[in-house]
């Protein structure tokens, strides 16, 4: 194994030696001569002069290679009973039909087409397809309400809209034609096209001279498939529009070149995957880890992808995921804390994890939020493998923070996603810009430029990208969430910047006092917020949901005393309830600042991520009671 602290050296020291060599993991059409342009800050671009095309990187190449009967997708479905494996070869048929019908329809370089996908093998056929014409695609979750896609339907104007006839959750079909109907409605761009799956849970109604069915586009492009197109490496792959947004939506561009040869070094060094090995992202192509981790990431390195339609729970049971495992051999999983708290709660022993054969699996990698240390000790003891955290957001595209599996493994510290990834100059800044000392808590920021693989800028907004991310600190990038580097260079995330409340003029870490409740025996998953108090300013109140089972008497009054005697009276923590569920996004993010708005007597708008609307209402008594 290589030595950590002399390559994270080497990729901030010399920047262009380091990502220039890297180049060298995916195919070029035109190598690039140069890694860096720093010639406009802040706007730096990797590998300006390279000529490339991703979708020849994560199909192509491997066909070409050899290995096109390797599995390229597994798609495992439990909410509608499909299983299917898909290889290179096949995918890259499909891909190259897809796209030449798309083609057909007038999508070339630099245009845009927004997907409305369910979890099914087509979504990554067309986002695919779109890389392959050097179109610019963008994802929106599927059954998004219709005014949030009206937004990005009128924010990227595309030329098409691909979408399905519906979505199929556990306890409900979601027909997506009518959403998309009314965001079409809505919105004041037209696109020329919209091209629908039929899929048999629902059929969409069809409208004339507009909406052409999947397998005619397909079909017309069998006929004439399209090769890839070369683009720039500058040019933008696809827009990705953050959750939560309200208003004018904030899309996250990034490019095709450092977009490629970044997640081609980050599944070999931060996840220890290669061609041929199994890789599950149990997530969703509506989010960027669904991006970069279900379809991008392990295609260009010739993994094979699960791609799952279902839940960790309810699908039929929480087991769903050891079932998963254990059937298609992987060997690694990346998930959401949340997803594992869920498993938990219902299945604190591991009973139904028993019954499953998981030894396949070497590494459990958790990110998208904070992971308590009770889901963190829980999940490693059940299962038997490391588990590792790791930081990052959509912003960035893949991992800032991370214990690099492939590259330097390290010892895993509960509360840390370990160290800085090569090419992130994370540092901790106090708020008048100078750099605290370890174990010191401030604003987790990185130096600039970005590494390859983040964002170059937003859609059509520089000016917005600048005063978001770059403002606040000259020549760093802003990250939005707090915390601290100890002494070792571990790093530790505390949560939002502004999820740090003032008790009496003391600040704490509402994450720390999480850290508490979380350890508790009782408690499958919890979160803390601070309440506005006429006396103290703020004071936390703590929401928590406990294990199946659990008999809930007393476990209040030991939650008070654990915070107590862990961070001390100073927290003056006195409120706890136990609730049935926490609100969150579709990613597993709790809604701590529409709770905390909700506590203060003020009324949110509730973000159109939301997963279930009725959690949240079903707490607004609670939240806002005097």
């Amino acid at each position: 194994m290589a030595d950590y602290a002399d390559v994270y050296r080497r990729s901030l020291a010399d920047p262009e030696g380091f990502w220039g060599e890297q180049a060298a993991l995916v195919s070029w059409f035109r190598k690039p001569t140069r890694a860096l342009d720093d010639d406009s800050p802040p706007f730096y671009r990797w590998f300006p002069d390279g000529r490339l095309n991703t979708c020849y990187n994560a199909l192509d190449r491997h066909v070409i290679a050899g290995r096109g009967d390797q599995a390229a997708l597994i798609y495992d479905s439990p909410v509608t009973g499909a299983s299917t494996t898909i290889t290179y070869a096949s995918l890259l048929q499909d891909v190259a039909a897809f796209a030449g019908g798309l083609r057909d329809l007038g999508v070339g370089p630099g245009d845009r087409v927004v997907l409305y996908m369910p979890m099914v093998p087509e979504a990554v056929v067309a986002m695919l397809a779109c890389a392959r014409l050097g179109a610019v695609h963008s994802v929106v979750f599927g059954g998004f309400a219709a005014n949030e896609v009206a937004l990005r339907i009128d924010d990227a104007q595309p030329k098409v809209v691909v979408s399905a006839s519906c979505g199929v959750e556990p306890t409900r079909i979601v027909e997506y034609k009518p959403l998309l109907d009314k965001a079409l409605e809505l919105a004041d761009h037209e696109p020329a096209s919209c091209v629908v799956l039929q899929r048999p849970q629902a059929t969409a109604t069809m409208v004339d001279g507009r909406d052409v069915d999947w397998a005619t586009v397909l079909h017309a492009g069998r006929t004439n498939p399209a090769p890839c197109e070369e683009v720039a490496a500058t040019d933008p792959l696809y827009i990705l529009y953050t959750s939560g947004t309200t208003g004018k939506p904030k899309g996250i561009l990034r490019d095709n070149g450092g977009h490629a040869v970044a997640l081609a070094w980050s599944m070999r060094n931060v996840y220890d995957i290669g061609p041929g090995q199994v890789w599950w992202t149990a997530s969703d192509v509506g989010w960027v880890v669904g991006h970069s981790y279900i379809v991008y990431g392990p295609l260009i390195v010739g993994a094979t992808s699960v791609l799952y339609e279902g839940k960790p729970v309810g699908t039929p049971d929480a087991g769903a995921f050891w079932r998963v495992v254990a059937e298609h051999g992987v060997e690694a999983l990346f998930t959401a804390p949340t997803a594992i708290r869920a498993i938990k709660k219902e299945d604190p022993e591991g009973i139904l994890l028993a019954e499953h054969d998981t030894s396949s699996l070497r590494h459990l990698f958790l990110a998208g939020e904070r992971l308590d240390p009770g889901t963190y000790e829980w999940a490693g003891r059940a299962l038997g493998v490391p588990v590792i955290d790791h930081w990052w957001q959509t912003e960035t595209g893949w991992a800032v923070v991370a214990n690099l599996r492939g590259l330097a493994p390290m010892p895993t510290r509960p509360g840390s996603p370990s160290v800085p990834v090569p090419g992130f100059d994370v540092q901790v800044l106090l708020p008048d810009g100078t750099v605290a000392r370890p174990g010191q808590e401030g604003s987790l920021a990185i130096r600039l430029p970005l590494p390859p693989g983040t964002l170059q800028t937003l859609w059509r907004d520089d000016e917005r990208y600048v005063s978001s991310y770059l403002a606040a600190y000259d020549g760093y990038y802003l990250s939005g969430d707090g915390g601290y580097i100890d002494d070792d260079g571990y790093v530790y995330v505390m949560g939002r910047t502004d999820d740090v409340i003032n008790v009496a003029g003391h600040r704490l870490s509402t994450g720390a006092i999480e850290g508490v409740l979380a350890a508790h025996p009782a408690v499958a998953e919890c979160a803390v917020i601070g309440v506005a108090d006429p006396l103290k300013g703020q004071v936390p109140r703590g929401l928590v949901v406990l294990k199946a089972g659990v008999d809930p008497s007393g476990v209040a009054a030991e939650l008070v005393a654990a915070v107590r005697e862990e961070i001390g009276p100073v927290a003056a923590f006195k409120d706890v309830q136990v609730v049935a569920g926490l609100p969150k996004t579709r990613s597993g993010k709790i809604l701590r600042r529409t709770m905390r708005q909700l506590a203060d007597g003020e009324h949110p708008q509730v973000p159109s991520t939301i997963e279930d609307l009725a959690v949240l209402e079903a707490l607004e008594p609670v939240l806002r009671r005097e």
